[in-house]
């Protein structure tokens, strides 16, 4: 396991279990602060991220077009690894923490129909 902290980096030589790790996934968290858009029609997700890419705010879209209960900007609070359905956890912990202004997004298809999904912070 790579160590942590600043000083992570500064051995020489015999460091190459720290680089493995790090790739284009995001550092592990027991916890994340989540927001999703669910629509059960696929025409209606590809709405909601035409306007996402247009440049709305994540919130604002998941109130309009968001098909749950989720209904306070398409937010789920906080949850812990095993509290979400498999695959949309798979998605949502390897996203990174974005604001709802500038949101850095994923989509994922569950049993609950399809969802774009943000993180607000990590734990």
């Amino acid at each position: 396991m790579a160590p942590k902290g600043k000083g992570a980096e500064k051995g020489k030589g015999k460091g190459k279990a720290e680089t493995e790790d790090k790739g284009t996934k995001v550092k592990g968290a027991q916890q994340i602060n989540v927001r999703h858009i669910l629509c059960e029609k696929h025409g209606k997700k590809e709405e909601a991220l035409e306007k996402l890419k247009a440049g709305g705010k994540f919130d604002e879209v998941a109130r309009a077009f968001s098909e749950d209960k989720a209904r306070a900007g398409g937010a789920l609070g906080w949850k812990r690894r095993g509290d979400l359905d498999a695959t949309f956890e798979d998605v949502a912990f390897e996203l990174e923490a974005s604001t709802t202004a500038n949101p850095k997004y994923a989509e994922t298809k569950t049993g609950h129909g399809y969802h774009i999904i943000m993180v607000d912070g990590r734990k």
